[in-house]
């Protein structure tokens, strides 16, 4: 009942069947976390270091709370007041970490390809908890899990991915697991924030017209728009934005039947999304989080070798 792959570095490197056996398994942890005693035992003798280098707050607090819900024992590093900041190198960090006979590493980095490179350079298990502007696997795992329990089947779902695609790792992730699962995938948002021949390179539909998107839709995946990562302007301001490809109450309610809304967070209330749909009955965004610690117990328990 393992994975084909001994790391989670990326959905690109993951068999259809192994999306399937981390969300099936996923669903008999998130029965496990309805329970008055929410913890198990699986990962016991495990331990686990969260090693994160850029700042998290939903996803770092996810891992923490599934290690522990799996009775694992985890140590915390953050970057900020560590020997990162007098110049030690990140295999130097990890090797010292691996020293204290750590079993897995959750990381987070600003450089694309961090975990590859640890990977190929430490007998731990590593876990990709978003490198760079490549890849965010378990993001993309929760929303699979959280669309599939919405609808019943991946397979023939209609998803829209919109906003800043050019520098979202949970866009790509979510492209390729949902292409991946069968679902169709649009994507949607101003021509200067998606890549040139995205279309042909992954097979998906683009759509510059928001209203257009979120009329074939069946879910609408919106995505932050992520000033820190643009090194140039993009668009003239963020209120244009906001009405431009902003989702409000007005734009759903011309689409004229129900349609899911999704969001990775943090949510910039007001400009991709507006609070009375964030709060409103369309919005998964709670069950995301929610399912997010499921699905990342799922992920520990099925690359720790217990299964």
């Amino acid at each position: 009942m393992q994975l084909s792959t001994r790391h989670l570095l990326g959905i690109r490197d993951l068999e259809p069947q192994d999306v399937q056996k981390i969300l099936d398994t996923a669903q008999q942890f998130k029965e496990v976390l309805q329970r008055p005693i929410k913890k198990v035992p699986s990962l016991r003798d495990i331990t686990i270091v969260n090693l994160f280098y850029e700042n998290s707050t939903r996803t770092r607090i996810s891992f923490e709370l599934a290690e522990k819900r799996l009775s694992a024992d985890t140590i915390n590093f953050t970057a900020s007041g560590s020997s990162v900041s007098k110049g030690e190198t990140l295999l130097d960090t990890v090797n010292n970490i691996l020293s204290m006979k750590v079993d897995m590493v959750v990381m987070r980095h600003s450089a694309t390809g961090a975990p590859h490179f640890l990977s190929k350079r430490v007998p731990a298990v590593i876990v990709n908890a978003g490198d760079g502007i490549n890849e965010h696997p378990t993001q993309a795992l929760l929303d699979a899990f959280t669309i599939r329990e919405k609808l019943g089947t991946l397979e023939g779902a209609r998803v829209a991915i919109i906003g800043d695609i050019m520098h979202s790792r949970v866009a790509l992730s979510n492209i390729y697991l949902m292409r991946k699962m069968g679902a169709e995938v649009m994507l949607s948002g101003p021509p200067t924030l998606i890549p040139r021949h995205i279309e042909e390179a992954f097979n998906v539909r683009v759509e510059y017209d928001i209203d257009k998107a979120l009329a074939w839709c069946d879910v609408a995946n919106v995505l932050r728009i992520q000033l820190e990562r643009q090194n140039q302007v993009l668009f003239s301001t963020l209120r244009e934005y906001s009405q431009a490809y902003g989702i409000n109450r007005r734009r759903l309610d011309k689409v004229g039947r129900p349609i899911h809304v999704m969001h990775p967070g943090p949510i910039n209330r007001g400009v991709e999304l507006d609070s009375d749909v964030a709060d409103s009955g369309h919005s998964l965004i709670l069950g995301q989080v929610e399912n997010g610690v499921a699905v990342r117990m799922a992920v520990l328990y099925l690359l720790s070798g217990k299964s």
